[in-house]
């Protein structure tokens, strides 16, 4: 796992970096249906201001940071990538635009300090990083047009994604060697922390099964229901009698697990619909089911491992716990780092 690009996604401009790996603003931001009954009965005044309000010159400097500018179009944009990250819909209050401002310029002065610091890192073929890195964003999209219509929602052209490729670039190297390659966590810590939240390490009772399903579709007639019924019985027939299930699940599941072998893998109570997981933790490793009846169709089931409720030991968890207590320190380390670099710049808020 890459720390530093895990840790480094509030650094905002190189957030729109993650938008154009796949996901366009207007998808990040639909899910936000609860914010949506909120906001809508300030909805009308709200775009009623709006056309009283002048816009905002893009090329306008909003702040120096040692005499680069950064402009009311990147704050603009910053903005956007702040709202669809935190499935913020418009319009929002005043108070909410203000700290969204605020927040969005916060983060680009941080941007701006690190690959400041960051230039002065020589990068082996950082030119050829940088369309390569290009080049995977542009794949990820299904054609060059809609690729575009995603730039072009975020106020980006093709020079500004290049542009962001550099940044996140040289950031990326900058924390790697100044931060995170300097940031150790002990296993006395690992093990603080372990013992400290031992709730948070108790397990509940899992098991392990796999499935044919023989499927019928929501709509299907008493007949199709019954022919379906009829195949899972026989199937359960030739399992009893010694059919290796893995390859009867392979040849006859409708299931996705099909193809292997109607392994499900571990799953806990609440994960699967109510008759499937009666039956399965109500057997023994080892045991073939009845036919099941779900809204899917009919299943037969092997339960093939149980895992009862427990703690997890710190054996099995240290690691998980080490990468997280070093994700919470490199992160420190980058507040702490910009904090500095802040201390030594010259940074002019336009008035």
């Amino acid at each position: 796992m890459n720390l530093t690009k895990t840790l480094r996604a509030n650094i905002l401009s190189l957030a729109a970096l993650v938008a154009l790996s796949g996901a366009a603003i207007g998808a990040e931001a639909a899910p936000a249906k609860k914010e949506d009954k909120t906001d809508k009965p300030a909805a009308a005044p709200a775009k009623q201001e709006e056309k009283n309000v002048a816009p905002l010159d893009p090329a306008a400097v909003v702040v120096k940071v040692n005499g680069v500018a950064i402009t009311r179009a990147e704050v603009d944009r910053a903005k956007k990538v702040l709202m669809s990250q935190n499935r913020m819909t418009q319009p929002v209050t005043p108070d909410i635009a203000q700290k969204v401002e605020e927040a969005a310029v916060s983060q680009l002065i941080a941007k701006e300090l690190l690959y400041q610091a960051g230039r002065k890192q020589e990068i082996k073929d950082l030119d050829k990083q940088i369309q390569e890195r290009v080049s995977q964003s542009k794949a990820r999209f299904p054609s060059q047009e809609e690729y575009l219509k995603t730039l072009k929602s975020m106020d980006m052209t093709e020079k500004d994604v290049e542009t962001f490729a550099r940044e996140d670039l040289v950031i990326n190297n900058l924390i790697e060697k100044d931060v995170v390659a300097k940031t150790t966590v002990s296993d006395e810590e690992a093990k603080k922390f372990y013992n400290d939240n031992i709730d948070k390490f108790k397990r509940d009772e899992t098991v392990k099964a796999s499935h044919i399903l023989i499927k019928v579709e929501p709509n299907a007639s008493a007949d199709d229901k019954k022919k379906a019924k009829e195949k899972a019985e026989a199937i359960l027939k030739q399992v009893k009698g010694g059919a290796d299930f893995a390859e009867v699940a392979k040849k006859e599941s409708g299931c996705p697990s099909a193809p292997q072998g109607g392994d499900l893998g571990f799953f806990g109570k609440g994960q699967m619909v109510p008759p499937f997981e009666k039956a399965a933790f109500a057997m023994k490793p080892g045991e073939v089911s009845d036919v099941v009846e779900t809204q899917f169709g009919y299943h037969i089931i092997k339960l093939t491992d149980k895992r009862p409720a427990e703690t997890v030991k710190f054996e099995e968890t240290k690691d998980r716990i080490v990468q997280f207590l070093k994700q919470q320190k490199v992160q420190e380390g980058i507040n702490e780092y910009v904090e500095n670099l802040k201390k030594a710049a010259k940074i002019e808020m336009a008035k």
